[in-house]
């Protein structure tokens, strides 16, 4: 690979994450102009990717599917390709959703092992890699502090309202259903990011331990894992279910202390999660 393609390849990283977050967004809330800027992030991602595999193209006088590298970087612009013609005609937007996560996940396997790097190149996207995981893990995490936040904000407000405390501090918070929104929008924020830093996570464990298998035993994978099921399921109530108030809320609340937990546990229990 190329040192000066680099920047095409994180963009296409980025821009795809991007993609994903506002589909997300569109398939939790109906929301048509997060629809249309999740296409055409995702066609931005299609340009780069075939002027990539164009590029490759000339360069190599062949038909790049010969390689593992080349043969699943094509499996992606595929499913790319698909899930752009089937999001603009069909508009099945949980069939895009799922489609994209599955691209994602080849496309970011598929460039941070590449075989044809020199070493060096590699180790630089396998630490690149590491980066991004956790730089999204720490914006998922902020997300669901600040949700946090709005939740004890509505528990506040909920006790002034309940014993009739009209005073300045009750004026100067949002109202119940503002507070519930806005904690909502975060979480739904969230998980897609968190969603993505697992899937990262994973591929940075095939790369670099000896034994994947203590990637799935590791507790702070667990806990990581147990914290966006239950965040999720706070989304299901939320969206299926139509629940709002005060059980939600406390299920938010309970939510944010499983996730303080599971950060806590990363310098003492975490077999390769550990701050240096």
């Amino acid at each position: 690979m190329i040192m000066g393609q680099s920047w095409m390849l994180h963009a296409i990283i980025y821009l795809y994450t991007l993609s994903i977050l506002f589909y997300f967004s569109d398939f939790l809330n109906s929301n048509r102009q997060a629809n249309r800027l999740a296409f055409w992030l995702l066609a931005a991602v299609w340009a780069m990717q075939t002027t990539f595999f164009v590029n490759r193209m000339m360069v190599e006088s062949y038909f790049p599917v010969v390689t593992l590298f080349e043969s699943l970087f094509f499996y992606s612009w595929v499913l790319v390709t698909l899930s752009l013609v089937i999001n603009y005609f069909f508009k099945i937007d949980f069939f895009v959703f799922f489609t994209n996560l599955i691209g994602f996940a080849m496309l970011a396997l598929n460039l941070f092992t590449n075989p044809d790097a020199p070493p060096r190149v590699s180790e630089l996207l396998i630490s690149d890699l590491l980066v991004i995981h956790i730089t999204l893990a720490f914006l998922g995490y902020g997300a669901f502090s600040l949700s946090f936040i709005f939740s004890v904000m509505y528990l506040i407000q909920h006790r002034l309202l309940k014993e009739k405390k009209w005073n300045h501090k009750l004026r100067r918070l949002p109202s119940l259903s503002q507070l519930d929104l806005y904690s909502y929008r975060l979480n739904m924020l969230g998980v897609p990011v968190l969603l993505v830093s697992i899937i990262l996570g994973f591929i940075w464990a095939y790369l670099k331990l000896d034994r994947i298998w203590m990637f799935w035993l590791d507790p702070k994978v667990l806990l990581s894992i147990v914290v966006l099921l239950v965040f999720s399921l706070y989304l299901y109530q939320r969206v299926v279910k139509k629940q709002q108030g005060l059980r939600l809320v406390f299920w938010n609340v309970g939510a944010f202390m499983i996730m303080i937990i599971n950060f806590l546990i990363s310098d003492s229990v975490s077999s390769f999660h550990r701050w240096f």
